[in-house]
């Protein structure tokens, strides 16, 4: 997959298939979108375009409404990469852009720029000024420009409509079953680690502290068997996303106590998947009641672990 960031350097192909969206969580409906986009690629010789923004487009036109995301753009480009696309584009999206007109996004931007020969959209996808841009608009002009419109319908797990909205909503309730069903993968964090207050070695459970992307959407307060990539080595563990009540701190966390591990990792890069949520953030009345409380999810951890090797 080669990334373009922006059109300026991006040379219009003879024969391009092209989907584009937000793709936030890249989850089965989108998957679905580019599956399609692929196959249908390789049937007719031609070159899979996805097209994506950033920052989200809610971010600029709806500034002051608060839009945590499932991932960062960072991230969305890891789960795209497994796709097989030839190309992705991530156009900056601002206030001038968001001006286009419909017509003016077929025109400069699918036809002039990238050369598409078939568009692939998901079910109720809109675009151009004021969502202007339908399915049903594509339809009766593609044509007018040289390319076909197909859409995606809606999929459906257990008859729910998978959304990246769903999905947030499922995050905000640490349900990372239901999560990582809808994304067809294990949800994931990714950040640096840094210093942290070095409380966890003081009572013989380390972590190490993440820090996370400030537009990524942190599942619920609590404990969770997690899994920790750095190096390209794996290592599962208790993750804590809270705010410490035991210690009296008030800033929210997201820190990990990894499984047989004793090396220093200042300042790498890490990914954190989450699994499953083992309780809930207590306040205990002192520290050896924590340090028993963290004994016990380590061996519920580690008992329900190997479902996920």
């Amino acid at each position: 997959m080669e990334i373009f960031w922006g059109l300026e350097n991006f040379k219009q192909l003879e024969n391009a298939v092209v989907t584009m969206g937000t793709f936030d969580g890249v989850h089965l409906g989108h998957q679905e979108i580019i599956k399609d986009l692929v196959l249908s690629a390789k049937t007719n010789h031609a070159k899979s375009v996805v097209i994506t923004f950033d920052p989200h487009p809610r971010k600029v036109l709806q500034p002051d409404i608060p839009l945590q995301l499932i991932q960062s753009i960072e991230e969305k480009i890891i789960v795209l990469q497994t796709t097989g696309i030839d190309y992705l584009i991530v156009i900056p999206f601002n206030k001038a852009f968001s001006q286009l007109s419909s017509l003016e996004f077929i025109e400069k931007i699918l036809v002039d720029k990238i050369g598409c020969k078939k568009l692939v959209i998901g079910y109720d996808h809109h675009f151009g000024k004021n969502r202007e841009g339908s399915f049903e608009y594509l339809k009766n002009n593609g044509g007018l420009f040289g390319f076909e419109v197909k859409e995606i319908s809606a999929k459906k797990i257990n008859e729910t409509k998978i959304s990246s909205t769903a999905i947030r909503t499922y995050i905000t309730e640490g349900a990372m079953d239901k999560v990582n069903q809808l994304l067809n993968y294990t949800y994931f964090m990714s950040g640096k680690i840094i210093d942290g207050e070095k409380i966890g070695r003081t009572i013989g459970f380390p972590t190490a502290n993440i820090a996370i992307h400030p537009d990524k959407l942190i599942p619920k307060i609590g404990v969770y068997l997690a899994k920790i990539e750095l190096d390209n080595k794996s290592f599962f563990g208790m993750l804590n996303i809270g705010i410490k009540p035991t210690f009296g701190k008030h800033v929210l966390g997201v820190e990990m106590h990894i499984f047989d591990f004793n090396e220093d990792i200042y300042n790498k890069t890490v990914k954190l998947l989450l699994y499953q949520r083992i309780r809930d953030e207590i306040a205990f009345n002192n520290v050896n009641e924590l340090i028993n409380q963290l004994q016990k999810d380590k061996t519920t951890c580690q008992n329900i672990m190997l479902q996920y090797c």
